[in-house]
């Protein structure tokens, strides 16, 4: 569904790429987990792949459509993007940010419809947050605001959802909530998703399929439990870390134990 093919970036025009020779695929009905250290590249890729970035080198296409080639209409209803913060400049209700996910629906000039207003309030619904419909979305926590941002994501029906750092300044019970959250929709809609964090943990538990960033360059990539092994954290971050299977949470799980020398 999602081919990205060695794939180069730079943000100047220095030698020095933030991205460099990049593959990965992403199957439709998956989840896919970038992790690397600060710098690494996790946000630049996630930015080429959802086509907001161009690429010095290397293609990014979708269903065999070069991102880069798609109008922004277009590429919304193929790719939707869930970013690390966002903030609602006016006094938006959850409705209304539910329903910014249907303008790529609409023609120009066109105001929401009945089906619209349907579509937004069944994502609302999706993510728990039909209750919080007539609430500034300015009053809500933390772990309310990333739902209903999700719920948006899910109203623009597009073919794949973008996540960036989608637990980042969350306490633990939010953490939670969010990852039960995005595995619940993969599940039962079979949400395709891509999702960049640092949280190793969460990454075991959610994902299908990891890529391992360094530097620019891909470590290591593949099934989860496949790549995410102590050699690997120790060659990503330098770290020793116990990597085992936990029974009780049904994934692998890594304790970092120290720097490594």
């Amino acid at each position: 569904m999602l081919h990205v093919s060695n794939l180069a970036f730079g943000y100047d025009r220095s030698d020095r790429l933030v991205l460099d020779n990049v593959s990965v695929e992403v199957g439709r009905g998956s989840i896919v987990g970038i992790i690397g250290p600060n710098g690494s590249g996790k946000t630049t890729l996630l930015r080429l792949m959802a086509g907001t970035l161009r690429p010095l080198g290397g293609r990014v296409t979708i269903d065999g459509l070069d991102v880069s080639r798609l109008t922004r209409r277009a590429l919304a209803r193929k790719i939707a993007v869930v970013p690390q913060e966002t903030y609602a400049t006016f006094d938006f209700t959850v409705l209304d940010i539910a329903l910014m996910g249907r303008y790529p629906h609409l023609g120009t000039f066109e105001l929401e419809g009945p089906s619209d207003l349907a579509i937004a309030r069944d994502a609302l619904a999706a993510v728990g947050t039909t209750h919080l419909e007539s609430r500034p979305f300015a009053t809500l926590s933390g772990g309310e605001k990333q739902r209903v941002v999700i719920a948006g994501a899910l109203a623009q029906a597009s073919d794949a959802l973008m996540l960036d750092e989608p637990t980042a300044s969350l306490d633990l019970g939010y953490q939670m909530e969010i990852t039960m959250l995005l595995a619940r929709l993969n599940r039962e809609r079979q949400t395709t998703m891509v999702v960049s964090t640092h949280d190793l943990n969460l990454a075991a538990g959610l994902c299908h399929e990891i890529l391992l960033l360094k530097a620019g360059r891909v470590l290591a990539q593949g099934r989860t439990a496949e790549v995410l092994t102590a050699d690997n954290v120790r060659g990503l971050y330098g770290v020793d870390a116990d990597v085992r299977f936990h029974s009780g949470a049904g994934h692998v799980t890594v304790v970092p134990i120290a720097r490594s020398h």
